[in-house]
């Protein structure tokens, strides 16, 4: 039985026989060949998804909770705080949960998925809306955190970032191989900054020959890193990458150019389309956010960046039910018939 990322990468965690594993049986998630998207986009390119969305809250975040919940106990802390958009609250209070602590979430008022918050909400959680977006909720944590005996879960907490490298090494155990491109979300950039650190020490263990170029995609309206500033108002409709200013942005940009890859941009329009177009040429559901990878992916196909024949991992963080109202809002409502099977019929082409 699978029994999640600290047992199965017990020798490459900060980890002791000390530790309380607190887990969910998170990672083990699926790699999927995306043929049909493949096809749609006209391209050679080997195409893989890896859907974090089916670790036990719903996202990628998982991975790294485990790790920092557990560290966290075993340093007897009573209470665990964050701040989120959404998903490391939902993360974040179920781990706690589990582990039969405290736990504290600041959100951004009015800037989360009803999908997210629920979670948090349900697993008991203190939600405490900032009226501010997310760079002040994460700075009033941080302070927060310094004066008081609280232990902040964000992915400054480097057990967060020991944890989410686990799905590098998941990728190669499942591809055989290091993919030749991995492309990815980036909002806090915690998350490329991870797969950089689990792919590097993947190849001085010598478990793979090469290391991959890393693609990180911003939103175009939530973009500092691309546009090398802080964005004090960020906007767009993935509010899981809607960051202005990520903590991680330093190691992200290092991802970026020791791989020799790149950290880029995509518009709210690009995002929606390679959203409905996961969902409708492999039967995927994402959130907005982890459609990023995929709207990237396609603009670089279409500038023919890439060579023939090449693997690409996407990366795609979160489940589509962590934000349903997105869904429901980008696509057409159902027609409304009364139980007459002559007019089903012929709204539905067989009459």
């Amino acid at each position: 039985m699978w029994q999640g990322v600290i047992e199965t990468y017990r020798e490459y965690l900060p980890v002791s026989d000390r530790t309380p594993v607190v887990t969910l049986q998170e990672g083990d998630t699926p790699l999927l060949p995306a043929s049909n998207l493949s096809s749609f986009l006209k391209t050679d390119l080997k195409i893989y998804l890896k859907y974090e969305g089916a670790n036990p809250t719903g996202s990628f975040k998982d991975r790294g909770m485990t790790v920092a919940v557990s560290k966290a106990v075993e340093h007897k802390a009573p209470v665990v705080i964050c701040a989120s958009t959404g998903n490391t609250s939902a993360s974040a209070s179920a781990y706690a949960a589990r582990a039969k602590i405290k736990s504290v979430v600041l959100i951004p008022e009015g800037a989360i998925a009803l999908g997210k918050l629920s979670q948090a909400l349900i697993h008991g959680a203190k939600v405490i809306a900032i009226k501010g977006n997310f760079d002040d909720a994460f700075t009033v944590t941080k302070k927060l955190t310094s004066r008081f005996d609280l232990v902040m879960v964000n992915s400054i907490n480097p057990f967060r970032i020991e944890g989410q490298k686990t799905g590098a090494f998941e990728i190669c155990g499942q591809l055989g191989h290091c993919p030749d491109y991995q492309v990815m979300p980036v909002g806090n950039a915690g998350n490329i900054t991870a797969y950089w650190k689990g792919y590097k020490e993947w190849y001085g263990a010598k478990k793979i020959k090469k290391l991959p170029v890393m693609l990180g995609f911003q939103a175009e309206g939530a973009a500092p890193i691309v546009l090398g500033k802080v964005v004090e108002k960020p906007k767009t409709i993935a509010t899981a990458i809607k960051i202005g200013n990520p903590a991680s942005w330093e190691k992200a940009v290092e991802a970026g150019q020791e791989s020799k890859g790149l950290i880029d941009s995509v518009s709210d329009k690009e995002i929606i389309e390679a959203y409905k177009l996961l969902a409708e040429t492999e039967g995927v559901f994402v959130e907005p956010a982890s459609a990023s990878s995929i709207a990237g992916l396609r603009k670089l196909i279409k500038k023919n960046y890439f060579p023939r024949g090449k693997s690409v991992v996407a990366i795609l963080t979160g489940h589509g039910l962590k934000d349903p109202d997105r869904a429901i809002a980008e696509i057409a409502k159902p027609v409304v018939l009364p139980p007459d099977i002559e007019v089903i019929a012929k709204e539905i082409g067989l009459s």
